[in-house]
């Protein structure tokens, strides 16, 4: 568990580090959408957000009409906002972020009592999906992951997608039946997942 915690610390503090020597060198970042945004995402070569630094997760994906990109924010690949929900894409590199039921007992680890996660698995394109479904009362973790307070009656959505490069994880979260709308909308980005 230590362990887990150091190499946690370590990956924040590499994160924070590259997201400020992009901002001092990258000359001025894009404006962000925020939640009361109105344009609607378009295809995605993903994406926007992406740090400079962010390593490629050979994948490309499809972001649902509705959807909104959101600011970048630290150790996040990509973050999408839709009514109610948001949905974080984190990338690590190959070989990198933990096993699946590592992942996936994180997550759960993320709700009162570590509830047991729905799983299913999928291929999408030769690509092995893990497809997770939580639901209970989120306990809303902070940067150093320990719970800013309590939220019932959420949801989690997430996918471990096994790409080209390494595991791209998405995981949206938010009110269970503002989940439970936009479900459809994230199991459509998975269905439009390619290779590069």
């Amino acid at each position: 568990m230590v362990r887990w915690i150091a190499i946690l610390l370590m990956l924040i503090t590499v994160a924070a580090l590259s997201f400020m020597a992009g901002k001092q060198y990258a000359g001025s970042p894009a404006a962000p959408s925020g939640m009361g945004a109105s344009a609607p995402a378009a295809e995605a070569t993903p994406p926007a957000t992406a740090p400079e630094s962010a390593p490629d997760p050979g994948l490309h994906w499809t972001v649902p009409a509705g959807w909104r990109t959101g600011e970048p924010r630290s150790m996040r690949y990509a973050t999408y906002l839709a009514e109610g929900v948001e949905c974080a894409v984190y990338y690590f590199g190959k070989g990198q972020g933990g096993s699946i039921d590592e992942n996936i007992d994180r997550w759960a680890g993320q709700f009162e009592g570590s509830p047991n996660a729905a799983r299913e698995i999928r291929t999408v394109k030769g690509m092995r999906v893990t497809r997770v479904h939580i639901q209970g009362t989120w306990l809303s973790p902070g940067a150093d992951m320990k719970s800013t307070g309590s939220q019932a009656g959420w949801a989690l959505e997430g996918a471990i997608v096994e790409g080209p490069q390494g595991m791209v994880f998405f995981k949206m979260t938010g009110k269970a039946d503002s989940v439970a709308t936009a479900a459809g909308d994230l199991d459509a980005l998975l269905a439009s997942l390619a290779a590069n």
